[in-house]
């Protein structure tokens, strides 16, 4: 499969009015890969993707692809959607139920040689495994196959930007990430920029080389999804990433020393350790904290590296799916996950005393 010239890359400068009380304001550029667009529902991420796709037109800005404008307010460039070689594959896929998926698949081939066209279906269906499935329609196939069919459909164009819209939210861990892989296998040739909606913070995680983090029409942040997610920097970030506890402070000592600051939780006398930042003592700090990376014990244990080692008193306990949501007042009222088997083998119940444990890089600061 022969690729591109050259590495695609697209660059988009975007500002519309969607409503007196939402405006999409954002200016992105996206590499080849995938780059996750994460978010909660009404952040803008769909608006993004359907003024990239041309499906609605930005109030001011521009987006180019490989150097080619697509859109631009100032210049009075607005490619209609056939010109601007882009695939989207939305949440509901699409498909033409009374068509096969051979026949899908070449819909949007009218204008290609026919040899050509038999080499493309060809080696389209041969990366995403539907070769077996050409003489099939839609409603006589799995739901996983339906989604290599359109995805698979909108790629056989050879499009230069792929827009995907939670299109795989329906479908199991396990064949989410069988297609992904088929997806990156294909894209090692056409190097394209992929933008991929989600609002889960696991599919960043186990889909994207990147993410772009949205929240009212505004990008929080962008970078690697360790970076921006493991790290946040932002309260409204650590929120999205799913971060259960958060905890306002006041800095008591600084040790540049030792990298720490040791900070008392408001309305509490619980200090905690946490990574030194340009905080002076006195100051007002927030702390988030993952409920899955609290530890919890029932002795009081001794000898750790851990700094921060708080005693508490188990006020809830309640199973969720493969969860253990236990929530433990040790001064603050904090969220601690565990799996059923270490519940079960500490025998933790309510009402029963306990210690958590947590590093002091577990404790992150936020800006609000």
């Amino acid at each position: 499969m022969v690729g591109y010239a050259a590495p695609v890359t697209l660059s988009a400068s975007i500002r519309t009015r969607r409503s007196d009380s939402f405006v999409l304001d954002v200016g992105l550029s996206a590499p080849p890969g995938i780059t996750m667009v994460f978010g909660a529902s009404g952040a803008g991420k769909t608006t993004l993707l359907r003024c990239l796709a041309g499906l609605l037109r930005p109030d001011e800005g521009h987006i180019d692809i490989a150097g080619r404008t697509l859109f631009d307010s100032t210049a009075a460039v607005n490619l209609p959607v056939p010109q601007r070689q882009i695939g989207y594959v939305f949440q509901h896929l699409a498909l033409f139920p009374h068509l096969t998926v051979e026949q899908n698949l070449v819909y949007g081939l009218a204008n290609v040689e026919p040899a050509v066209r038999r080499e493309r279906v060809h080696a389209i269906t041969e990366s995403f495994k539907i070769g077996h499935l050409l003489a099939r329609k839609p409603n006589e196939i799995s739901g996983g196959e339906r989604q290599r069919t359109a995805l698979a459909r909108s790629l056989v164009t050879r499009p230069r930007l792929l827009l995907l819209d939670e299109p795989l939210a329906a479908l199991d861990r396990v064949t989410q990430s069988h297609i992904i892989e088929d997806l990156r296998a294909w894209n090692i040739a056409r190097a394209i920029p992929i933008l991929y909606v989600t609002h889960s913070h696991r599919e960043v995680f186990a889909l994207g080389e990147r993410v772009v983090a949205l929240q009212s029409g505004r990008i929080l942040a962008q970078g690697a999804p360790h970076d921006v997610l493991d790290t946040p920097t932002r309260d409204l970030v650590a929120q999205l990433a799913g971060f259960e506890n958060f905890f306002d402070a006041r800095v008591e000592t600084v040790r540049p020393d030792a990298g720490t600051m040791t900070c008392l939780v408001d309305g509490a006398s619980t200090e905690l350790e946490v990574p030194l930042s340009s905080a002076s003592p006195g100051a007002t700090v927030r702390i988030a904290i993952r409920a899955g990376d609290i530890l919890v014990a029932t002795e009081e244990p001794r000898a750790l590296s851990a700094r921060n080692v708080l005693p508490g008193l188990i006020r809830s306990l309640r199973r969720e799916g493969t969860t253990i949501i236990a929530h433990v007042e040790a001064g603050p009222v904090f969220e601690v996950h565990l799996t059923p088997g270490a519940s079960d083998a500490l025998r933790l119940a309510s009402g029963q005393r306990v210690w958590l444990i947590i590093k002091t890089y577990s404790c992150h600061l936020v800006r609000v």
